[in-house]
Order: C-alpha cells, then sequence, then structure tokens
C-alpha cells in the first residue's frame, strides 16, 4: 500500500493563534480547509498529521496573506518544549550531547519519513533534520522552521548570548538573505543536503539552563504515541478519522486532501484492505461516542452532534447496530454508581 508519511499535531503548538495574530483569521481559515481539518482544535492532543497537510496549511497560510516569508516569521515561535511527551523527554537530558540522541532514538514516535542524525567533523557539531516531503512545493517555510526548531534544542542548553557557527538549508539561495541571516544570527548556506544547524563541538557537553519539572521516560513517550507513528495507509487512515471527529466532523474528499492523495486512490486502497471509507468512519464515531457516554455528562443530543448525526434518531440507529443498545441504555447500564444521568 501507499505510504503517507506523518508527524505529530503537537509540531503546530501554536501556529493556528500565530497564522491568526500575523495574517489574519481569512488566512487561518483558508489553512484549516486546505489541510482538511481545524488545525487549532488538534494542536494540543497526541494525534498524527500528513506532513502533506502540514504543508498544505502553510501554503495556504502564506497564499491567503500575501506573506512569501511565513516560514522566517514562525521561527522565533519555534520550541522543541511544546512537542508534548517528545519535547519533555528530549529538553530532559542532562546535557546537550544526549538531548540530541534522545531526538534521534525517540523519532520514530515523533514521525515518519522523516531523518535526524548528528555528526562530528572536526571540532564542529552537524545537527540535521531531512522532512519527508522535502523539496515539494512549498517547503522552503518547512526547512526554514525545522532549523529554529533544532536551534531551540540547542538554546535550552547553551547561554541567552550563543550564536550558531552556521545553519544550512536545503532549499535554493532566495533573492534576499539578510532576513534568514539575521532571524538565525548566523550565517546560512542554502543548497545544502539536509537542514542542519552546525555548533562548536565543546557544546555537546553544556547543561541544561533550566531544571526539567519532571522526569520523561522513552516509555512515557510510547504511551503518549500510542506506540509510535501509524506507518500504513490503513493505520494513518484510522488516525485522520480520529483526529477529524476530535475537529468535529468526517469527509472522505477532506481525508482524502490531508493525505494528498485522490479520493479514487484512497477508496481503492481501503477496498484492497477489505474495508471502505464509510464502515471505517461509523466504526471510529461509534468508538468515540461510547467514551463520551460513558466518561462525559453531555446530553445525548449534544454527543449525537458531536459526532457529526443529522439527529440523535440517526444517532441512536447506529449506536444501537453496532452495540446492540441505545445511547441513554448503554450510559445507563455503564455509568458508575452515584452519578447523575443527563438526559437529551
Amino acid at each position: 500500500m501507499t505510504e503517507i508519511p506523518v508527524i505529530s499535531s503537537r509540531i503546530l503548538h501554536g501556529v493556528p493563534y500565530f497564522v491568526r495574530q500575523e495574517l489574519g483569521e481569512r488566512a487561518l481559515r483558508r489553512a484549516n480547509r486546505a489541510a482538511g481539518f481545524d488545525l487549532e482544535l488538534l494542536e494540543d492532543q497526541n494525534c498524527f498529521i500528513p506532513h502533506a497537510a502540514v504543508v498544505s496549511f502553510l501554503n495556504a497560510a502564506a497564499r491567503a496573506a500575501g506573506e512569501p516569508n511565513i516560514g522566517i516569521l514562525m521561527v522565533p515561535a519555534m520550541n522543541a518544549a511544546n512537542y508534548g511527551s517528545y519535547g519533555r523527554y528530549l529538553l530532559g537530558a542532562e546535557t546537550l550531547g544526549l538531548a540530541i540522541e534522545r531526538a534521534i532514538s525517540a523519532l520514530p514516535y515523533h514521525s515518519t519519513g522523516d531523518g535526524m542524525s548528528v555528526a562530528i567533523v572536526g571540532n564542529e557539531v552537524r545537527y540535521s533534520y531531512a522532512f519527508a516531503l522535502a523539496g515539494c512545493e512549498g517547503y522552503d517555510a518547512i526547512a526554514v522552521a525545522a532549523a529554529g526548531v533544532l536551534l531551540s534544542v540547542m538554546r535550552a542548553y547553551l547561554p541567552a548570548y550563543w550564536t550558531p557557527l552556521r545553519v544550512e538549508l536545503d532549499i535554493a539561495k532566495p533573492r534576499q538573505t539578510a532576513a534568514l541571516e539575521t532571524v538565525f544570527q548566523c550565517p546560512v548556506v542554502f543548497g545544502a543536503p539536509v537542514v542542519t544547524a552546525v555548533i562548536e563541538r565543546h557544546h555537546l557537553a553544556a547543561n541544561p539552563r533550566r531544571d526539567a519539572r519532571s522526569i520523561v521516560t522513552i516509555e512515557d513517550v510510547m504511551r503518549a504515541r500510542r506506540g509510535g507513528a501509524p506507518r500504513d495507509m490503513l493505520n494513518v487512515v484510522v488516525e485522520q478519522l480520529r483526529t477529524q471527529v476530535r475537529a468535529g466532523s468526517i469527509s472522505l474528499e477532506s481525508t482524502a486532501r490531508a493525505m494528498d492523495i485522490s479520493i479514487r486512490t484512497l477508496q481503492r486502497e481501503l477496498n484492497r484492505t477489505g474495508t471502505d471509507f464509510r464502515s471505517m468512519a461509523n466504526a471510529i464515531r461509534i468508538q468515540r461516542a461510547i467514551e463520551l457516554l460513558r466518561h462525559t455528562n453531555g446530553t445525548i443530543t449534544s454527543v449525537s452532534a458531536e459526532m457529526g448525526y443529522s439527529s440523535p434518531a440517526n444517532f441512536a440507529r447506529a449506536f444501537r447496530k453496532v452495540t446492540g443498545y441505545g445511547p441513554r441504555e448503554f450510559r445507563t447500564s455503564n455509568r458508575p454508581h452515584g452519578t447523575a444521568e443527563h438526559h437529551s
């Protein structure tokens, strides 16, 4: 089956807010539509979204606002500390060198298709990141923002006045380079094989500027990310459906758009596995409804609306077909003793 690279939605922490504040509400709406779901509802959740959706989001925002330098504007806000358990794990290391090693070893729990490496060449350390869709349309902004993330790891360990030796970007040299050199505070090399931040070797022994708030283990990352990012088409689709349910709506068109494939291709790939989009969507919706009925006090009507059903009656029929119970009957039989029941 076709492989669709995905990445943690945590990378977008604060980005929708940034787009709204810097580029406007119209740009944010267009960006969400291009991505296939409302990313503002997902940025702090542990879910995976296609790389293509991230690229589409930034491209649409930049076009809507007429802002070609969106990557440069984003650099100051890029921070690995916002990446949930993955970020806390790598920044909880005792030295910068160990933090980089953790970032590399835990990458499979953060994304698929990406690459990360570190190399020591003489007195220089080269910390590199390869985006799964490097070179695609609109990639320049991704490359610039990614360099900002690499530098954020280093700045968590190095003095406030520290500057890198240089930044290398795997993009063509733009007409104006001064803005990039200003935001990175160092020389910038273009046409590199991958995005790379270059620092002096002795910095690897640097200790964190601030003590970690809590100890996070690789097992914590594994649990938070459900064992790792989905790697095959079927599991990627399941993840997108779960993501869309959280965002409030499910559609075949949005799923295909987020994965950057045609509707026909998506349907064909699902048919090969013996399933179809409608069946998968219904199963995910009912599973989410079960969670809401069991663990929240929302009315049956509100749960029905949240799952995207046109009416509570339609929701009740679909729910009974899968579980053998009506929603209210299910809630009553599964509610802990002493909890008041809320009706629709």
